[in-house]
């Protein structure tokens, strides 16, 4: 599969179909030293990626701030540049190796905050960590009951009643910002951000992979309202590429039992199952790239090799017909409409 762009809508943003997630970068679980990290972003540009995801929240800053340190030396010619907002770091001396899963965090605290003042903070204090570097896409991040519980109704109060969509518009109309958006591990959320405010694109990270698509109504609805997608977390933590993890904690036994079974008919086909898990999303007319978590040059070239990797359509046609996948899935072997993502007719 060559790695073309994709547009979203009429942003005039083009994402590359592979995109880099820096949380990784910023010790998600594991420690990641600054060497490693800057040749990770270097062995990703020289690939070809052109989208690069952060956030203040990954690693308690250290991801943007590795991120804008390499930007630095880079022209910005072809790239997006995606962060979040909706939580500030606040300077506590008192942060432990461990907290939140990050290995070595740096010396903040996550503090909530989706009002128009928090999002106007946040995107000032990222500008300062991205070295000026252009935000090109600007995300709410985690807003939802998968993050929030019961506190959800306040937090989303902040954001509607409270300005936060609003700072969000406003970014955008100065050209602060390119475009507006989600990042987010629920789609039922986002679908109602759909209504609640005119958002260009959704970042939704394990809701719709090869292993799992819930989201397909969402992703529909999307492509109706030509709001693109991203694609997060396709390998759901990493279980459709050989590790022990799920949704960022142990795995289930069905959904164990599901990642044997697409393993066995990827097998069947000698087709690596991380690449089919890479490809699949790609086939929704919705979505505008996939974007992986990477801590090494080696995983680069890797996803790299697994997203260029010719896969038969019998392998697609045998996920569906053993009922694998959601017989209503977009397949890559099967052609979709134009008429999305702001392209011609």
């Amino acid at each position: 599969m060559p790695l073309e762009d994709r547009p979203l809508g009429r942003t005039g943003l083009r994402f590359s179909p592979l995109g880099l997630g820096a949380a990784a970068l910023a010790g998600l679980y594991d420690p990641v030293d600054e060497v490693t990290a800057a040749a990770t972003l270097q062995s990703a540009w020289e690939a070809g990626l052109r989208y690069i995801d952060t956030a203040p929240f990954y690693g308690y800053t250290r991801s943007e701030r590795r991120v804008g340190t390499f930007l630095a030396g880079q022209p910005r010619d072809g790239l997006v540049l995606s962060t979040k907002v909706g939580r500030l770091l606040k300077p506590d001396r008192t942060v432990l190796p461990g907290s939140d899963g990050w290995a070595d965090p740096l010396p903040f605290r996550p503090v909530f905050d989706y009002s128009r003042d928090g999002v106007m903070r946040s995107v000032e204090d990222s500008l300062q960590r991205l070295g000026g570097a252009r935000i090109d896409l600007l995300l709410v991040h985690d807003i939802g009951r998968a993050t929030h519980g019961p506190q959800h109704g306040r937090h989303w109060r902040a954001l509607t009643e409270g300005g936060g969509f609003r700072a969000l518009e406003s970014l955008r109309t100065q050209g602060v910002v390119r475009a507006i958006g989600l990042g987010v591990n629920e789609w039922e959320v986002a679908w109602d951000a759909l209504s609640a405010a005119p958002i260009d694109c959704v970042l939704l990270a394990g809701r719709y992979t090869l292993l799992e698509q819930d989201a397909l109504g969402f992703l529909d609805r999307c492509a109706t309202d030509g709001v693109g997608v991203v694609i997060g977390g396709p390998f759901n933590s990493g279980l459709l590429a050989g590790q022990a993890k799920y949704n960022y904690g142990s795995v289930p036994a069905e959904a164990k039992q599901h990642a044997d079974a697409l393993a066995a008919v990827c097998a069947e086909h000698d087709v690596p199952l991380p690449a089919a898990a890479l490809q699949f999303p790609l086939a929704h007319p919705a979505v505008v790239s996939v974007l992986a978590g990477m801590r090494s040059p080696e995983q680069v070239q890797a996803n790299v090799a697994w997203m260029r990797r010719p896969i038969p359509g019998a392998l697609w046609h045998a996920l569906r017909d053993r009922g694998l996948t959601h017989a209503g899935a977009p397949l890559p072997a099967e052609p979709w409409p134009s008429a999305v993502r702001g392209e011609p007719t």
